[in-house]
C-alpha cells in the first residue's frame, strides 16, 4: 500500500489562507535547498523533498487546482500531479518563470546543443530605517557564493583540455525514451550529460569538475528612496556561477523596513498621532510637530476636535516610480488632565455652567432625532 501523500501547505510550510506570491516564495526558497545539485548530504532523499514541494507547488500555484485540492484534498487532483517519476531537468523547466533561470528551463536554463544552465539567483535581506527610505541608502553586503572557478574558467575541465560531445546524445541534451506501455515517446534531458550536451573527461583538479568555487563577496547596493518594506532590488550578475562558463545567476536584496516609534506609513504618506491640551484645542494655539527631518510649527485652529488631522504638505515619502512626494498626516489627541487644582477645577465647573444651557439643548436635539430614526 503506497505511502499516504503529505499535506501541501504543510510541506510548502505556509498556511491554507496564505498569498499566491507567499506560496511562490515559499517554494522557490525550498526548491532552492533541496536542489540535488546544491543539496549537502544525501542527494536522493534532497531529489525526493525537491520533487515533493514541486509536486505541492504545482498544485497550489493554479487557482483551479487549489480549489479542487482544499474542497476535495489529494482526491481532488487525483492522476495529475505525481512528480516521484518525473526528470528533475524536466521539473527545472516546469517553472522557470518563477527563478528567473535560476533553476532551469525555457529562458536562460535549457539545455540544447552544448547548453549550459545559467548560474542560481541568491537572496539576501537588510533593513532600512524610515529615514533611509526618505533619502534612499547605499548598503554593503557581504556573502559567500558559488563563483567561477578562476582555474578552468568555469568550464569543469582540466587547463589544457576541454569537455566533449557527449556520445550517447551526440550533443543535443536530450534523448527519446519509450513511454508507458509502449503506446508514446518522450523527450527527457539525457542521463550521461544531465542536458549538457557535452562531458568533462579531465576534471579541474581545483574545483573537481564543477566549474565552480566558494568565494567570499561584498557588494555595494544602491537602494532606490521610497521603497516599501518586502520589496526587492535586484543586482544582476551577482548570484552564483553558472555551468560551463555560463552567465551568473542575480542577487535578489528584499527590504525590510524597521518600525519607527512615532511615525506609520500609509502608502507614501507618513501618519502621527500629537496630543494637546483641552485648552489648546478650544482656543487654538501654534504646536511642535515631529517631522522626518526634525520638529516644525503647526497651526492648530480653536474648536479643534479629538481625531481631527491635520495636513503637512510634502512631508511624507517619495513614491519609489514617480518621485512624487507624500504627505504627512497629523492627528489631534486631546488629552484630558487627570489631576486639577482648586482654581482649575472652579473655572471648569464656571465653564460648564455657562455650557449647560446649550449643550442640555443639542442633546435633546440629538435624542429627538434618534426617536424619529426609530419610528
Amino acid at each position: 500500500m503506497p505511502a499516504a501523500k503529505r499535506d501541501y501547505y504543510e510541506i510548502l510550510g505556509v498556511q491554507r489562507n496564505a498569498e499566491a506570491e507567499e506560496i511562490k516564495r515559499a517554494y522557490r526558497r525550498l526548491a532552492m535547498k533541496f536542489h540535488p545539485d546544491r543539496a549537502n548530504g544525501d542527494k536522493a532523499e534532497a531529489e525526493i523533498k525537491f520533487k515533493e514541494c514541486s509536486e505541492a507547488y504545482e498544485v497550489l500555484s493554479d487557482a483551479g487546482k487549489r480549489r479542487r485540492y482544499d474542497q476535495f484534498g489529494h482526491e481532488g487532483v487525483t492522476g495529475q500531479h505525481d512528480f516521484s517519476h518525473m526528470d528533475v531537468t524536466d521539473i527545472f523547466s516546469m517553472f522557470d518563470d518563477i527563478f528567473g533561470g535560476a533553476l532551469g528551463g525555457g529562458r536562460g536554463r535549457g539545455r540544447g546543443r552544448q547548453g549550459a544552465a545559467r548560474g542560481y539567483d541568491l537572496e539576501t535581506r537588510i533593513e532600512m530605517t524610515l529615514q533611509e527610505v526618505a533619502l534612499g541608502a547605499e548598503k554593503t553586503i557581504d556573502f559567500e557564493k558559488q563563483d567561477r572557478c578562476e582555474h578552468c574558467a568555469g568550464t569543469g575541465a582540466k587547463p589544457g583540455t576541454a569537455p566533449v560531445v557527449c556520445l550517447q546524445c551526440g550533443g543535443q541534451g536530450r534523448v527519446a525514451q519509450q513511454g508507458f506501455g509502449g503506446m508514446f515517446r518522450m523527450v527527457v534531458a539525457c542521463p550521461n550529460c544531465r542536458g549538457r550536451g557535452t562531458v568533462v573527461r579531465e576534471h579541474c583538479p581545483n574545483c573537481g569538475g564543477t566549474g565552480r568555487q566558494l568565494r567570499k563577496r561584498s557588494v555595494v547596493v544602491n537602494i532606490p528612496a521610497g521603497v516599501h518594506d518586502g520589496q526587492a532590488v535586484r543586482v544582476t550578475g551577482e548570484g552564483e556561477a553558472g555551468e560551463n562558463g555560463a552567465q551568473s545567476g542575480d542577487l535578489h536584496v528584499y527590504i525590510a523596513v524597521k518600525e519607527h516609534p512615532i511615525f506609520s506609513r500609509h502608502n507614501n504618506d507618513l501618519v502621527c498621532q500629537v496630543p494637546i491640551s483641552f485648552a489648546e484645542a478650544a482656543l487654538g494655539a501654534s504646536i511642535e510637530v515631529p517631522t522626518l527631518k526634525g520638529m516644525e510649527s503647526m497651526d492648530v485652529p480653536g474648536g479643534t476636535q479629538h481625531g481631527e488631522i491635520f495636513k503637512l504638505k510634502g512631508k511624507g515619502l517619495p513614491d519609489v516610480r514617480s518621485r512624487r512626494v507624500g504627505d504627512e498626516l497629523v492627528q489631534i489627541v486631546i488629552e484630558v488632565p487627570k489631576k486639577l487644582n482648586d482654581k482649575q477645577k472652579h473655572l471648569l465647573r464656571e465653564f460648564a455652567a455657562s455650557e449647560d444651557a446649550r449643550i442640555k439643548q443639542e442633546r435633546k436635539g440629538f435624542f429627538d432625532k434618534l426617536k424619529d430614526m426609530i419610528k
